[in-house]
């Protein structure tokens, strides 16, 4: 009979160590996988998402803007100057 409690303790050590490091990789996966955002933030989250994406398309725009005036007056010089290359200098007297 000893022997059989010495086999029913033994087994009962392995069932728990066993266990033990099941949790622990469970709870290694659950800390790698982050943590996850309650339904109640998350449209705070998305609000200062949508704020940003709202900043950064008027930097856009007004990249776009001063880069297509920067194109007007670059061609507006061009078309004066070759206007001015084809006049002779006497003619504009």
């Amino acid at each position: 009979m000893a022997v059989v409690c010495r086999g029913s303790i033994q087994a009962a050590v392995a069932l728990f160590v066993a266990l033990q490091l099941i949790c622990v990789c469970a709870a290694d996966t659950d800390q790698d996988a982050g943590t996850v955002i309650p339904a109640e933030s998350r449209p705070c989250v998305d609000c200062h998402a949508f704020e940003f994406m709202q900043r950064a398309l008027q930097d856009l725009k007004k990249t776009a803007f001063n880069l297509d005036a920067r194109t007007e007056t670059l061609v507006l010089r061009a078309e004066r100057k070759a206007l001015c290359d084809c006049m002779p200098t006497n003619s504009l007297r």
